[in-house]
């Protein structure tokens, strides 16, 4: 079973090719670059250099947000075309979880973070349980010091992990003290071979009803609804 993982939520591009438990081809950068221009020729280059032509691709595994959203939406679009034009299956996953897959040895609650600006932070409480990633609190949209409240009651060891988890780390260290543990360097970048292996085990979207998964919306949205009111 071959499959093409993508991920462009965030500043990460992450590109993998999987075959069964096997991991072909992986590409990632952390660049504030335009996915746009540079997700089409990763792709293209990792089927080019892994010697697999797209007629061969058996699945297509997107990251759906939540994260940036022009990078969610360049993703999905990209993930959809594929899909569509070669007639396969797409599997949509949450971008929260690939990076809370990088806790996989750690014994204990696994907190993902993207700050999302004004204090909040797009989060969700993940755990492992044989083997498998398990989702305990959803993911969502909310004030830092809130979540960290939520946390300090379930006075449980914590992982953080992602990119922007340094803006934050004095916040969380000053509210949950021990029990906070913040990932090494090398966890804090979604994997893209995570994001294959995490898709393969959930069911196919329709590649019609496949969206992205914001959240929240985007700013300007927002004030066009209030102003509807």
């Amino acid at each position: 079973m071959k499959a093409l993982a993508i991920d462009t939520t965030n500043n990460v591009l992450g590109i993998a090719l999987v075959d069964e438990d096997i991991v072909i081809g992986e590409y990632i950068t952390n660049l504030k670059k335009n996915h746009s221009v540079r997700a089409m020729p990763a792709i293209e280059k990792l089927l080019q250099d892994c010697d697999i032509a797209p007629n061969q691709l058996e699945k297509i595994i997107i990251a759906t947000g939540p994260g940036s959203y022009t990078g969610v939406r360049i993703g999905v679009s990209i993930a959809k075309t594929l899909a569509w034009s070669l007639n396969i299956p797409i599997i949509g996953v949450s971008s929260l979880e690939i990076l809370a897959a990088n806790g996989r040895f750690f014994n204990g609650f696994i907190s993902p973070l993207f700050d999302a600006r004004r204090g909040q932070v797009y989060t969700g409480l993940y755990q492992y349980h044989n083997n498998e990633v398990v989702c305990v609190e959803s993911d969502q949209n909310l004030l830092l010091t809130d979540w960290l409240k939520m946390l300090k009651e379930k006075n449980e060891h914590v992982l953080f992990v992602g990119n922007d988890v340094s803006l934050h780390k004095d916040l969380i260290s000053t509210e949950l003290g021990e029990k906070a543990v913040f990932g090494q360097v090398p966890l804090h970048n979604p994997r893209p071979s995570e994001l294959a292996f995490l898709g393969l085990m959930k069911d196919a979207t329709d590649v019609h009803s496949l969206v992205p998964n914001y959240i929240r919306l985007a700013e300007a949205e927002a004030k066009w609804l209030e102003q509807q009111k």
